[in-house]
């Protein structure tokens, strides 16, 4: 992901706009039925989840090293990240934001949205990142 010129390197931003960065890096690799979950109010595992499927294992990876590679380009790391090898459900923890990167079947199955369903939604084309 490139910033534009204005735009602050994203150690720097908040983690709403990290988790929309996640998810616009998402985006960029075609992932499908993204969603950016606000949880500040309901948990203190994250203030923020993001999700989103991929239609293979192939392109769940590629969308993983993505985000890892875009936040890696700005200083950021996850603290942990579980399942790239097996491709159905990639789990990226970067503290306040985790990435949860799901094959079709693996998130129909276990419907992780509507665990949360009073969290807040954050429209995704929110911000206007360069995809």
């Amino acid at each position: 992901m490139k910033l534009k010129k204005e735009e602050k390197p994203l150690k720097s931003l908040k983690s709403r706009d990290r988790a929309l960065a996640a998810a616009h890096l998402a985006l960029g690799k075609k992932a499908k039925d993204v969603l950016v979950l606000e949880l500040k109010a309901l948990t203190i595992i994250a203030d923020y989840f993001v999700i989103c499927s991929g239609e293979s294992t192939t392109q769940v990876k590629a969308i993983a090293d993505a985000i890892r590679e875009g936040f890696s380009k700005n200083r950021i790391h996850a603290l942990g990240i579980e399942g790239l090898s097996h491709g159905r459900w990639v789990l990226m923890d970067y503290g306040d934001v985790i990435v949860h990167i799901f094959d079709e079947e693996t998130r129909a199955y276990y419907q992780l949205e509507k665990l949360w369903l009073d969290a807040p939604r954050i429209p995704v084309e929110e911000k206007g990142y360069r995809r």
